[in-house]
């Protein structure tokens, strides 16, 4: 695939997430998507990340005052793997409900298991 600048692949994330059905996106609680060049170097084929506290282990002191859970898209690996835009779009697209996974308490072995790993 050829490369795309990172504005073109915003954009793409952007397509991406308003497909992501409304029942799901309005359960999402305190989230924000962001998109980063590469991931860290200890794991450079990592597409996606989850970084937050996922619904499931919320108790009642969680609220106010928290810092939005974080969706990280890694536009290297994801456009690298990828042969076009056609297949781009549907790697973001699973990325994104993968990582959406996470924030409600699905692991990595429920998520390959389900056909989202």
């Amino acid at each position: 695939m050829e490369p795309i600048d990172a504005a073109a692949f915003e954009s793409i994330v952007e397509e991406s997430l308003d497909e992501v059905p409304e029942e799901l996106m309005s359960m999402l609680d305190n989230v924000v998507f962001l998109v980063e060049a590469e991931p860290p170097s200890d794991d450079p084929d990592l597409l996606g990340v989850y970084d937050g506290i996922p619904l499931t282990e919320r108790d009642s002191g969680w609220g106010l005052g928290n810092l939005p859970d974080r969706i990280t898209l890694f536009q290297g690996p994801l456009t690298r793997m990828c042969d076009d835009l056609e297949d781009l779009r549907e790697e973001i697209a699973v990325t994104v409900v993968h990582e959406i996974a996470h924030h409600f308490g699905i692991d990595d072995a429920a998520l390959h298991e389900l056909g989202w790993g």
